[in-house]
């Protein structure tokens, strides 16, 4: 029996336009309920979110029988951790702050077992192969696994088209936020500078044939990527949601 097709995976390297949401309260009801919301994928986000490998695989628990594929967003880019989560059972994983080739390429190998990396072999204590159930798990999991590189400096935008292009990178994603603080522009992702930096990232990584991503809560940069041929676009949290409409209701019944 092989590892699972990461239809994810296979959906956005067909060029297909798939809707996120950040999912960073550390609830595995919060994960459940928002993968059942109709998005294509959600992000359980162990970077900013109160999260550690036990809460990430309760929520990948939760949000397996619904339909968004869920991503991890490690805290990050190191070996251990990645082990860590994809012996849970991600088989998307986005790792932060990649600004050289050499960690794209430390990050590829991580996710692949040998002779193509150095992912531990430890499947049959892991969730990842069904706790040994999936019987050719190790020959078969590296072609599932989705390794997406977030870059948000400037030293990742003057190295993307080497990060990019490492073999086994399949998709880059744009963060607004860091990449504004690191401009000089903390706290406002929306600058024209920024929004410029970021447009031309997206456009340069779809020069290169690879899938773009970006989260963004601002319905403009949102409605610019798409139009920018962005093929993983996040459009909100959990938290933004339940913050806004808590408030809202009560501005409501007040009157």
């Amino acid at each position: 029996m092989p590892a699972p097709v990461n239809a994810f995976k296979e959906a956005l390297l067909d060029g297909e336009t798939l809707y996120g949401l950040w999912v960073a309260l550390g609830s595995p009801f919060s994960a459940e309920l928002c993968a059942g919301a109709g998005y294509d994928w959600i992000l359980i986000d162990g970077e900013h979110g109160p999260n550690d490998i036990p809460g990430i695989a309760a929520q990948l628990q939760a949000a397996a029988q619904k339909p968004a594929h869920p991503v991890v967003r490690i805290p990050i880019g190191e070996t251990w951790i990645v082990k860590q989560a994809l012996d849970i059972g991600a088989q998307t994983l986005l790792i932060p702050m990649i600004e050289t080739a050499d960690q794209a390429e430390k990050m590829v190998k991580a996710c692949r077992y040998p002779p193509h990396g150095v992912r531990g072999v430890g499947a049959a204590l892991a969730r990842a192969s069904d706790f040994g159930r999936i019987t050719d798990y190790l020959h078969t999991a590296n072609r599932e696994i989705c390794v997406l590189l977030q870059i948000e400096s400037r030293a990742g935008l003057a190295n993307l088209e080497a990060i990019a292009s490492t073999e086994g990178v399949d998709g880059v994603f744009i963060g607004p936020a860091d990449l504004a603080a690191d401009m000089g522009y903390l706290g406002n992702p929306g600058a024209p500078e920024v929004v410029a930096a970021v447009e031309d990232a997206i456009k340069r990584i779809k020069v290169l044939g690879k899938p773009a991503g970006i989260m963004s809560s601002d319905p403009t940069m949102i409605e610019r990527a798409l139009a920018l041929g962005a093929g993983f676009v996040a459009v909100g949290s959990d938290v933004g949601l339940l913050s806004k409409a808590a408030s809202r209701l009560l501005a409501e019944v007040k009157g």
